[in-house]
C-alpha cells in the first residue's frame, strides 16, 4: 500500500470536510438516507431533501409504513424518481425480512433491494467500521489522476481495477474516516473541473499533475445523445376541477401524477387533433374558454430530453366515468393536486400558470 496516500488524505480530512448531519451518526438508516439521496445528486441540493425525510420519516418503520404516493411527493424535484420507489421498498424489506435492523455486513447488505457495491461499502464502513473501500464517481476520479489509471470508467471491466487498488488503499484502523476522506477530496479538491492543484498534498505524487494530464483523467466514455420527446398536455379542466393521472411503470416518472398526454413526433398538435384527443376521451370543448397553448418548455434528462406544451382545454361538463376508468384520469380539487407526487416539470407549471 502506497503510505503517503492514506496519510495524506487522512491528515487533510479534519482541516477542510464539510460539517454535514450524517457524519454525526453511526445509525445505518440514516446513512442508507443520505448516500441514497446524494446518487446523482449534489449535497448543497440533497441536504434540504435528507433533513425532511429524516424529520418526517425517523426510523425505518416510519418510512415503509408511509404511502408511497407521500414518499415521492417529498422527494418532487430531485429527480430519479426510482430512487425513491426503490427506498420505499428498501425499508419495508429491512421491516419485513430483516425486523428492523439493517444487515450488518457489507455482503448482507448487498441483499437490499437497490443497494448496490457503492452504497454497501459506505454503510459498512460508515457504521461498522468495515474495511471496505467506497468507489464512486470522486473516488474514480481521484485514483484515475494520482495513480495515472487510463481504463474508461464507463466500462464494467475498469471497476475491478479501481476497486482492488482502492482496497489496497484503506487503511484497517480508520476505513470510515478514509472513504469519507477520499470522497470528500474529489468532492471538493480534485474536482472535474478546475481542481485546487496548486495546494495539494497529493501534488508531487499525483501522476496526471506531473505528466500534464489533470484535464485527460478519468478517461470517460461518451453516453449516447439524449433522444428528444415531444410531449402534448391536455390540462383538461371543469370549474374547480382538473384531472390528472398516474404515471404507469416502463416509463419516466413512474408512480407520479401528470396531465393526458399526447406524445407526437413534432413540436405542433394541429387544433384538429387536439380536438380528436379531447374527443376521444369523452369530452366536449367549451370554445368559450378557448385559451393558447404555452410556448414549448424543455425539460432535461439524463437519457432524454422533453419538450412539453400544455393545452388549457375547459370542458363543458364533467367527463363521464367511463372515460376516467379508460384513461386512468381521475379529477382533483385544487387542494389535492397540491398534494399528488410530481414531476418538477408539471409541479412548476401548476405553481407559475395555472391559477
Amino acid at each position: 500500500m502506497p503510505p503517503f496516500f492514506a496519510q495524506a488524505l487522512l491528515e487533510w480530512y479534519p482541516r477542510h470536510r464539510r460539517d454535514l448531519p450524517w457524519r454525526h451518526t453511526r445509525d445505518p438508516y440514516a446513512i442508507w438516507l443520505s448516500e441514497v439521496i446524494l446518487q446523482q445528486t449534489r449535497v448543497k441540493q440533497g441536504l434540504p431533501y435528507y433533513l425532511t425525510f429524516i424529520n418526517s420519516y425517523p426510523t425505518v418503520q416510519d418510512l415503509a409504513a408511509a404511502p408511497q404516493d407521500e414518499v415521492l411527493r417529498h422527494w418532487q424535484g430531485l429527480g430519479y424518481y426510482s430512487r425513491a420507489r426503490n427506498m420505499h421498498h428498501t425499508a419495508q424489506q429491512v421491516v419485513r425480512e430483516y425486523g428492523g435492523r439493517f444487515p450488518t455486513s457489507y455482503t448482507g447488505l448487498l441483499q437490499l433491494r437497490g443497494v448496490g457495491q457503492y452504497t454497501a461499502a459506505a454503510i459498512a464502513s460508515f457504521a461498522y467500521d468495515e474495511r471496505v473501500a467506497v468507489l464512486d464517481g470522486n473516488v474514480f476520479r481521484v485514483l484515475a489522476r494520482v495513480f495515472g489509471i487510463t481504463q474508461d470508467i464507463a466500462a464494467p471491466a475498469s471497476r475491478k481495477i479501481f476497486q482492488q487498488l482502492a482496497d489496497t488503499l484503506i487503511p484497517a484502523d480508520r476505513p470510515a474516516e478514509f472513504n469519507q476522506a477520499v470522497m470528500e477530496f474529489g468532492a471538493i479538491q480534485c474536482t472535474p473541473l478546475k481542481p485546487d492543484c496548486l495546494f495539494c498534498p497529493l501534488q508531487s505524487h499525483c501522476y496526471a499533475f506531473q505528466h500534464g494530464m489533470v484535464s485527460e483523467l478519468p478517461v470517460k466514455s461518451k453516453a449516447k445523445a439524449a433522444r428528444t420527446r415531444f410531449f402534448h398536455y391536455l390540462v383538461l379542466r371543469h370549474a374547480d376541477t382538473l384531472y390528472m393521472r398516474k404515471r404507469g411503470p416502463k416509463d419516466i416518472w413512474e408512480g407520479l401524477y401528470d396531465f393526458h398526454l399526447q406524445e407526437t413526433d413534432s413540436g405542433e398538435l394541429p387544433a384538429a387533433a387536439l380536438l380528436a384527443a379531447v374527443e376521444a376521451v369523452g369530452g366536449q370543448i367549451d370554445v368559450r374558454r378557448a385559451e393558447e397553448p404555452t410556448q414549448a418548455l424543455r425539460h432535461v434528462l439524463s437519457h432524454q430530453k422533453v419538450e412539453a406544451r400544455f393545452h388549457v382545454v375547459w370542458l363543458q361538463a364533467p367527463l363521464p366515468v367511463q372515460a376516467l376508468q379508460l384513461t386512468g384520469l381521475a379529477a382533483f380539487g385544487s387542494a389535492e393536486v397540491e398534494e399528488l407526487p410530481k414531476p418538477i416539470l408539471i409541479a412548476n407549471y401548476i405553481g407559475n400558470t395555472l391559477k
